[in-house]
């Protein structure tokens, strides 16, 4: 790969961005099934998941001096592809050339996956309430505690770019990890995909504890229901 302007001058915002574009349309030739990241407005995300995965990229220390180079690019629609599986997050963005992103995410251990999930029990009636962030706002602090929460810490975030910058996250990576706040945002549940988790087991587990519930009171005979005697009395039958 070449240095090309990213080092040697800075092209304006609007050459950054025509370029983006005619790359995006050759590509889109050979890769039909290419997702670029397209922002609208000032905010990288909108919806509870998107918001919280860049807030938690920006609390930590790590990342803090880094994290906001990535800002301009995604914003200005340099990713130009970007995949989330089990995992694994897959980019191409725009610098002086074309750069390949590769960003593996470690599992959720199952401890705090267990942990979590039975926090929530009861909680949480289904999938879309959980996609759209409808849920208690405790679960909101647990989701996101630091280092023990849903989201993943810098040491369980492995990061490779093929561009020549010798820093451990590049600005090319730092917009890969935004453009997955946005893309959080038309799809929420990729983030349990990418964590390696179920969150149908968030929902079975509240339907189960309902169901525990709903049966042992079913055992238990209700003052407000008429006996024969009663019924008899009241009716005169």
């Amino acid at each position: 790969m070449g240095w090309g302007y990213d080092y040697y001058s800075t092209p304006s915002v609007a050459q950054r961005k025509k370029q983006a574009e005619k790359r995006l349309a050759k590509l889109r030739k050979k890769h039909p099934d290419i997702a670029p990241i397209s922002i609208e407005g000032n905010k990288i995300a909108k919806t509870w998941w998107g918001v919280s995965w860049c807030k938690n990229l920006e609390r930590y220390a790590d990342y803090e001096n880094r994290i906001g180079r990535g800002r301009s690019y995604v914003k200005n629609g340099l990713v130009l592809d970007l995949k989330i599986a089990e995992g694994l997050i897959t980019a191409m963005v725009s610098g002086s050339e074309v750069y390949a992103i590769t960003i593996k995410i470690d599992k959720l251990p199952a401890r705090k996956w267990k942990i979590i999930s039975e926090l929530c029990a009861k909680r949480i009636d289904s999938l879309a309430a959980l996609a759209e962030g409808n849920f208690p706002e405790e679960f909101a602090e647990i989701f996101m505690k630091q280092g023990d929460g849903l989201f993943p810490s810098p040491k369980e975030i492995h990061m490779d770019c093929d561009c020549p910058d010798w820093a451990s996250m590049c600005k090319h990576i730092a917009a890969a990890l935004y453009g997955v706040g946005a893309k959080l945002d038309t799809d929420p549940l990729l983030f349990f995909s990418l964590r390696g988790i179920d969150p149908s087991e968030l929902i079975k587990k509240s339907v189960d504890e309902k169901m525990k519930s709903l049966l042992a009171n079913a055992h238990k005979k209700s003052k407000r229901v008429i006996g024969d005697t009663d019924a008899a009395r009241i009716f005169g039958v």
